[in-house]
Order: structure tokens, then sequence, then C-alpha cells
């Protein structure tokens, strides 16, 4: 049995057609589904639905074979006992400093203040600042980062961003792009010893999807 971790959302259904080429059809909609374990169009394949931030853990520990996660999530996770061998080019958006419209970020990194930053993505933030040798407290964060910067919990955040409406919404601007994010396949690495067949038939043909896109864009 083949299991692919996926996450419900934009995730999932940019993945869609590209675990279709692949025979991989899901027997259900998980948005409409209670179930966490779905059965697909192929008898020896299955999907379980798992938050985005614990996909690259499941697969990690071998209770999925496959999965696909964000460039965020696996930088946070820290990529250990994965093998990650295609960027999918989905679920496009960018990781951002953001700070209210009225805040004068280039200045106070100018003058070498210390920041108060909010964020879920500590791991890429840290390593954001002191690249730039920049002082600053991180606040960890699960939602609503937006928030933080109106309320004076922090004078930015650090967050991804996609359209930049939710942003514009709280009176917040970009100041800084951190990285291009999109979602990749990752694959555990026992598994891909184990059912190297299966996996990298899978691995192929989904590559060919990724290729075959991006020549007709």
């Amino acid at each position: 049995m083949i299991t692919i971790a996926l996450s419900k959302g934009r995730i999932f259904e940019e993945t869609l057609p590209l675990l279709a080429a692949a025979g991989i059809v899901p027997a259900e909609d998980p948005e409409s589904s209670r179930k966490l374990i779905i059965g697909t169009s192929r008898p020896d394949t299955r999907i379980i639905i798992v938050r985005a931030s614990d996909v690259p853990t499941y697969v990690q520990y071998g209770a999925a074979d496959l999965g696909v996660a964000g460039k965020d999530v696996l930088v946070e996770h820290g990529g250990e006992g994965l093998y990650q061998p295609l960027d999918l080019e989905i679920a496009r958006c960018r990781m951002m400093v953001a700070v209210r419209g009225d805040f004068d970020y280039a200045g106070a990194v100018q003058s070498g203040a210390r920041l108060r930053v909010a964020t879920k993505y500590v791991q890429t933030a840290r390593e954001h600042f002191a690249a730039k040798r920049m002082h600053v407290d991180l606040i960890k964060l699960y939602g609503s980062m937006e928030l933080a910067p109106l309320v004076g919990l922090a004078e930015a955040i650090v967050d991804v961003v996609s359209s930049g409406n939710t942003l514009r919404a709280n009176g917040l601007v970009p100041v800084e792009e951190i990285d291009a994010i999109s979602a990749r396949l990752i694959v555990n690495q026992a598994a891909l010893k184990l059912k190297h067949a299966e996996l990298q038939g899978i691995l192929d043909t989904v590559r060919a999807a990724v290729a075959g896109r991006r020549g007709a864009s």
C-alpha cells in the first residue's frame, strides 16, 4: 500500500491534476467528507488528510510514503529523514516581512533598533534576521499574524503572502521578501528503498506532468 499525505485546501486542489497523471484520483472530496483516510482509483494507493504543518512528520516517520508540503513548512521542519526530489511549482507565494504602513522599517533597520517580530516561521525568521545582523525578539504565533502590529504586540511580522489582500485590508505593507515559496513532493527515504518500483513510477509520472505544464505555460 502506498500512502500519500496531503493537506486540505490549495495544495490538495493543485496537486490533484498531478496525481491524476499517475492514475491516482481520490474516491472522495476531503472538503465534504469527514474521513481522514481516503481511497483512490488505484487499489494500492490511499491518501491521508493531515494538517499542512504535519505532512513532513508523517512522511519522516513512515506513516506516509509520499507527501506534498510547502517549502515554508519544510524549512521549519528541517527536512530530517526526507527526500525532496521535486518542486511541484504549485501553491506559489512569498515569504515576506511586513509592517504597519506608518512604521519606518528602513529607518529602524538603519538605526540598529531591536524589533519585535511575530511569526509562526521562527526558524526562517531567525536565519533571515541573523544574516542581516539585525537584533530581533521573535514572538511565536499560530494565526492572525496581521493583528500583532495593529495592537502593539510586534513591530513586524514574517508570513507567507499570496495576493497581499489580507495585508492591505489590515493596513500592512510588505517591506522585504525572504524567499519564494512553492510546494514540494517529499518521500520517506526508507520507503523509497523498500517500495522503489512503485514510488519511482509515481515520481517519474508526476515529474513529467510538471514539466509538461511548464512547457505549456
